[in-house]
């Protein structure tokens, strides 16, 4: 496939292939069983005569379809995110590779957006693609952009299983093309071709309600919880009544009654979810639970059955109060950004939707509001509090030209702000999309207890089935007896605590460090960052500045007032980064300049200048070697400063030096607490990597506090430096821009990226992601990364535990079916609290 249907240099279509596509205007109409076709202009309004009655008329040979539905319609298109590329020559690598593969028609790779556009002939391809992705070195993963693809809030899930039973369910339906429900975030990702309200009322019909997320996010409140409590207490309240009836003595058929009435009202849901789980193939908590419910009253044990459904729907109730509060850090960052603006229309100001606001517009922010979107200041000066996306406490004080983000806090002056990005692309939008991806993805951890989950609770039903059969049969019991054990085991055998227990613990984390300016890319990372016992830091630009300042200043024959005022007059003209850093250093220490002519620059050596009639230097050694100035006073003094890795300027004229001043690239403020914070937080060994020479490396590793250094580097060399430390035994993070370091950031254990606020590349590269500019966040990032992993343990082993010394408890006749009931209930209630306090961890 050559030329373009309709293009301005033809008009006509020429397709050559032993199978050729579908018509790129319809993909109803084949061109198959013909090798060479050519067709002339009139084929498009043919095409168009057959599109007439579809709301919008596009010429087939419009951008668009040529764009879109002509790729598309080669085969089936699937967009993918490619990670682990580190230039264009890898996006070029894929594409080769892909390229030569049998079933593959188009591939496009996009280095800018890490975005891989695939056609192949049917999906069976799509797993070769991945496999050849993944030999060349790289990673990738489907990007679901779909028209028909909606996210639902669903709201009653308690556990994984329920996740599941709603999957298998949704996914019986010929119209639902691919779902995926995440307990953690309690949201469900669907692909389908139905009414929203079909879905809605499909999920309801196990027992759970969705809604729309657009529509959900309106409201924090859990419909569930608030319409379940009227039925929990009308319930317990019968039980009770039964029960003082039975101990009072009346009537049997009354005691069973109220019994039997609790039971329906607690059981209801259960059992509607149990039927469609079943039907669905899938083995629930509701499945077990109903049966285990069912069973007692068969066996007459009705105070027993209704104690199990009753806790069962408490416990409900409790745990999704419970995790609504890990699912509502995320919806406080969505509340950040105000949903309206007041842009400037000429001399008016009019309130609009952010969503129709468009880039350049400019928006007038009042002292006290938030600020709507990204954009830069047009007028006006104000401190800012960023603390919602870089979670810096103390605010930052911004000017015309000064880069805002959506949903920071204008502290003092009015703003006028030209907008950069529109609603969907701010750096909140972006924070928000990370952390709810990030919030899906499955810890290592998570996984192993997911599939133990899916082999234990099978084993234990049919163990439990066993149990109740077996015994009696050859004469070992009663079958009631034996009945009641097995209901036990089937109450044991719902591992919801266990399921529980990693996942809730990983949302909590993962929300509060977003919430502190920090995001953490998902479950894998956060354990990473958890492992880790050694730290490789950058030196520019992230132990250091990363520009020169001046360090030190040295009068020789005048006052250093007046040193700087002849430095500041040869240098203020010139554009090097040493000149700009003495310009700056003096006009901050309220310096004028003098009145000077005759400027010259004086090619790596320095500038020259004529004041007051004599001619003044500012420059190396070099230069003024060629002088007839004694050097002899000065020389071991420079030699000193640059074995310091220090730039040395000095000052002078043609017979005299007047004074020194040192340039350095100086440490951050912060830098040494961080560092320290990290030592404390039990990292046993900090590195510092540097292209800079021996003495630069020496003395700011000694300013820093760093374990190792290592000088002279390269970028390979770094990424060589990474590998020798993991040799050691080390479980390393990098620290970096994301952007030049992104090789040895891709090589260590974990890829930490600071400073990214605003920087869409960093954000992107990075396993975790510090948004402000400084080091800060570091120690905070590792504690809270420590503790979740402690955390994780110890609802693993707690819900293990719990789950064995019941099983331990059945057969000796010590455990009731209500107490198997409170024993899983309560172990998922207990490790959901614990993970919680992951939600109250501070810097």
């Amino acid at each position: 496939m050559s030329d373009k249907c309709c293009s301005s240099q033809s008009s006509q279509i020429t397709l050559k292939s032993n199978r050729l596509p579908p018509n790129p205007c319809s993909s109803q109409t084949s061109l198959a069983d013909k090798s060479d076709r050519t067709e002339s202009a009139s084929y498009c309004s043919n095409k168009n005569e057959e599109l007439g009655n579809s709301a919008t008329k596009t010429d087939c040979c419009s951008r668009e379809i040529l764009q879109e539905d002509f790729l598309s319609s080669l085969g089936e298109k699937i967009e993918f995110r490619i990670h682990g590329m580190d230039g264009p020559s890898c996006a070029l690598t894929i594409e080769k590779g892909l390229r030569g593969l049998k079933g593959i028609q188009e591939v496009k790779v996009n280095y800018n957006t890490a975005n891989l556009q695939i056609v192949v002939e049917d999906r069976s391809c799509f797993d070769l693609a991945e496999s050849k992705v993944q030999k060349l070195g790289y990673r990738m993963e489907p990007l679901a952009k779909t028209r028909n693809a909606r996210i639902f809030k669903v709201v009653g899930m308690d556990c994984g299983s329920c996740a599941k039973s709603i999957e298998n369910h949704l996914s019986t339906l010929p119209a639902v093309k691919n779902v995926s429900v995440n307990f953690s975030t309690g949201k469900m990702k669907i692909e389908h071709d139905n009414s929203i309200d079909e879905i809605v009322s499909e999920v309801s019909k196990i027992g759970y309600k969705a809604s729309l997320l657009s529509d959900s996010s309106k409201s924090n409140e859990s419909p569930e919880a608030i319409s379940g409590n009227g039925g929990i207490i009308f319930s317990g309240v019968l039980i009770v009544l039964g029960l003082i009836g039975s101990i009072t003595g009346i009537s049997t058929f009354i005691t069973t009654l109220l019994y039997a009435i609790a039971m329906v009202i607690s059981g209801y849901k259960p059992v509607k979810s149990a039927y469609f789980s079943i039907k669905s193939r899938s083995l629930d908590m509701n499945v077990l639970m109903s049966a285990a419910a069912i069973g007692a009253a068969l066996i007459g044990e009705w105070l027993e059955g209704a104690t199990v459904v009753w806790l069962f729907a408490l416990g409900n109730i409790l745990q999704n109060m419970s995790i609504e509060k890990t699912r509502s850090s995320i919806r406080n960052l969505m509340d950040l950004s105000p949903p309206e603006a007041f842009v400037k229309e000429g001399a008016e100001l009019i309130k609009k939707p952010v969503e129709a606001v468009s880039v350049g517009d400019i928006l007038i922010v009042k002292p006290g509001d938030k600020i709507p979107l990204d954009g830069k200041i047009a007028d006006g000066e104000s401190s800012v509090n960023q603390a919602p996306i870089t979670g810096e406490s103390i605010p930052v004080d911004k000017g015309e030209g000064d880069t805002v983000y959506a949903g920071t806090i204008n502290e003092s002056g009015a703003l006028e702000i030209r907008v950069t990005k529109l609603v969907e692309d701010t750096t909140i939008a972006k924070i928000i999309h990370l952390v709810e991806e990030a919030q899906q993805q499955k810890a290592p951890k998570q996984a192993f207890v997911d599939r133990f989950a899916s082999i234990y609770t099978p084993i234990v039903f049919i163990i439990a089935l066993a149990v109740m059969a077996f015994p009696p049969l050859i004469g070992l019991g009663m079958w009631g007896e034996w009945f009641y054990k097995g209901l036990e085991l089937l109450v044991v055998a719902c591992p919801c605590a266990l399921v529980i227990s990693t996942p809730v613990a990983i949302v909590s984390a993962i929300g509060n460090a977003a919430k502190n300016g920090v995001l953490i890319k998902g479950g894998t990372f956060l354990e990473k960052a958890g492992a880790i016992n050694a730290i490789a830091f950058d030196k520019t630009g992230t132990l250091t500045e990363g520009r020169p300042k001046v360090s030190q200043i040295i009068p020789l024959e005048i006052t250093e007032n007046q040193l700087l005022t002849i430095a500041l007059t040869l240098e203020e003209y010139s554009t090097h980064p040493i000149a700009k850093s003495i310009v700056e250093y003096a006009r901050n220490d309220g310096i004028q300049s003098k009145s000077g002519e005759l400027f010259q620059n004086i090619a790596g050596k320095g500038v020259q200048a004529t004041l007051d009639g004599e001619v003044y230097y500012a420059g190396n050694l070099k230069l003024f070697e060629e002088k007839i100035v004694s050097l002899r006073n000065v020389k071991k003094t420079v030699h000193q400063l640059q074995g310091q890795g220090k730039t040395v300027v000095m000052i002078g004229t043609n017979t005299k030096i007047m004074g020194i001043i040192a340039i350095a690239d100086t440490i951050r403020p912060t830098t040494v607490m961080a560092l320290d914070g990290l030592k404390q937080a039990g990292i046993k060994e900090v590195v510092m990597l540097t292209g800079d020479n021996e003495g630069t490396a020496k003395m700011i590793s000694k300013e820093a506090n760093v374990s190792r250094y290592f000088a002279d580097l390269l970028p390979e060399d770094k990424v060589n430096t990474i590998k020798q430390l993991q040799r050691e035994g080390k479980r390393i993070a990098m620290v970096g821009d994301g952007i030049n370091d992104a090789p040895a950031l891709a090589t260590a254990d974990l890829g930490i990226a600071m400073g990214a606020a605003g920087t869409d590349t960093a954000m992107e590269t990075a396993d975790i992601v510090l948004m402000a500019d400084n080091l800060e966040k570091l120690p905070y990032t590792v504690t809270i990364s420590r503790k979740a992993l402690k955390i994780i343990k110890q609802n693993i082993w707690f819900s293990l535990i719990v789950k064995f010394v019941a099983l331990s408890l059945i057969f000796p006749g010590w455990l009731t079916l209500w107490l198997a009931v409170l024993s899983d209930t309560g172990a998922a209630i207990i490790v959901i609290l614990n993970a919680l306090r992951l939600l109250k961890v501070n810097e």
